[in-house]
């Protein structure tokens, strides 16, 4: 990734046994859980309650899903497969959230819905934001969290060496050439190292036929302080109109688009030859596009994306939960 980052902890490394199917490790101990509470049941949709329990997630309490097959009717009628209610724990103590229920839309295609945005001039973004199922999202998050060596490298800004902030990881296919950015080449992985992203990968390739991608580059965001500052993925490694596919798991972030002034599209440049302040006067409201980046969405980078755009993670004040982004690359 370019440089424009501003500026800490390692993250901890353990193993783990079944590390090849991430669905048989920590999920049951987000699901399960007996209900004892005698709530009434509101319907709301699944997006709703999965926004409301994300929103619980980055302000720091620990999440529970619960499914009661036994007690969940609606009108005399037993509707359990379909809906599941949601509580927090909150100093060892149960909490409801407001009677959620949430109904799972028919479909009649397996294949979840996707938002495609029309950035102009050839670029262009897709938002699936039920990418991959939400309690597989949180089986992902954990294993990612825990067995990732994470690390938090001194980068080099604007002459200035910082800590990155933010960890981050990096993995590769064999042979190719290397990652160097901010003077930090990071040391390259094997996909071999961690199984579980090879089924990511593969779910990517099922959403995006004919998409390729042989590297990775992840991020973890662990607090409201953690960024990433404007900048545009146009190494030159990537080619001129490089396809990125980006998955985000845990809190909620803001994802931030602004395009480039003319003469830095045309120069080729990523936007980082000036502060962050003074380029964004320098675009109007027309020119930026911002998405909430869900758990368990995928957000695609696509054409001349990485030429004229700009993009950015900001600090959130309310973001206190941990943000892992996968974005797999191909390098030419």
């Amino acid at each position: 990734m370019s440089s424009s980052l501003h500026c800490s902890e390692k993250g901890e490394i353990k193993e783990e046994r079944n590390m090849t199917n991430p669905l048989n490790s920590t999920a049951a101990n987000r699901s399960n859980q007996p209900s004892s509470d005698g709530i009434s049941d509101g319907q709301i949709t699944n997006e709703e309650a999965e926004s409301l329990i994300n929103k619980k997630n980055c302000s720091g309490h620990k999440l529970k899903e619960v499914t009661d097959s036994d007690t969940f009717s609606d009108n005399g009628k037993d509707d359990s497969d379909t809906k599941k209610r949601f509580h927090y724990h909150q100093d060892q103590r149960r909490m409801s959230l407001t009677s959620i229920v949430a109904v799972e839309s028919p479909s009649s295609s397996n294949a979840p819905s996707r938002k495609t945005i029309d950035l102009g001039h050839g670029s262009d973004l897709i938002y699936i934001q039920r990418f991959l199922p939400f309690q597989q999202s949180w089986t992902f998050f954990d294993y990612l969290d825990k067995h990732i060596p994470w690390t938090r490298p001194t980068i080099r800004v604007f002459g200035r060496s910082c800590l990155q902030p933010r960890d981050t990881c990096y993995v590769a296919s064999s042979g190719l050439t290397a990652l160097v950015y901010s003077g930090y080449r990071p040391t390259s992985y094997s996909w071999d190292d961690f199984p579980p992203l090879k089924e990511i990968l593969d779910a990517i390739y099922k959403a995006l036929p004919g998409s390729r991608f042989n590297s990775l580059l992840l991020n973890r965001y662990k607090g409201a302080s953690d960024y990433v500052a404007w900048h545009a993925d146009d190494e030159k490694i990537y080619g001129p109109t490089p396809e990125i596919a980006s998955v985000s798991f845990g809190c909620e972030r803001d994802f931030v688009l602004k395009k480039k002034k003319d003469e830095e599209s045309s120069q080729g440049k990523t936007g980082d030859s000036g502060p962050a302040k003074k380029r964004l006067k320098r675009s109007s409201r027309e020119d930026q596009q911002s998405l909430t980046l869900k758990h368990g969405s995928l957000l695609v980078m696509r054409g001349y994306t990485q030429r004229d755009w700009i993009h950015s993670v900001p600090k959130r004040a309310k973001a206190e939960g941990t943000r892992i982004n996968l974005t797999f690359r191909l390098v030419l």
